[in-house]
């Protein structure tokens, strides 16, 4: 597809641009490869884009009693309450709960839950 070219041709301009400081020649080359007029090391060097850094869900390892039972995937600003709700709905974290109480909840925001049961 054409917008799967462009982002193949974006990422393989921008790793040309940071390798013709250590390989020029070769960096010269792949950039006119590339199609482009004129000198590599004149074009301007990569910016990071900080929208594209944000993230929109999280990835949180559920444990129980410190041994991991599952994965769960949250939104990044979720609270502590639908966190909870998600971890103690995992099927294999009821049945390492079974019919203990929930004694404490450790949240470790953006890596972890664990489940403190007895």
């Amino acid at each position: 597809s054409d917008a799967g070219r462009a982002l193949r041709q974006e990422a393989l301009e921008a790793v040309v641009l940071m390798l013709s400081p250590i390989v020029p020649h070769i960096g010269q080359v792949l950039w006119e490869a590339l199609g482009h007029q004129g000198m590599v090391v004149d074009h301007p060097w990569p910016q990071a884009d900080p929208a594209a850094l944000e993230q929109d869900c999280v990835e949180l390892v559920v444990q129980v009693n410190g041994k991991v039972r599952g994965r769960i995937e949250v939104a990044a600003d979720a609270g502590e309450d639908s966190i909870r709700e998600r971890a103690l709905a995992e099927a294999n974290v009821q049945r390492s709960i079974g019919d203990k109480t929930l004694r404490k909840l450790i949240l470790v925001p953006g890596r972890l839950v664990n489940l403190v049961v007895g």
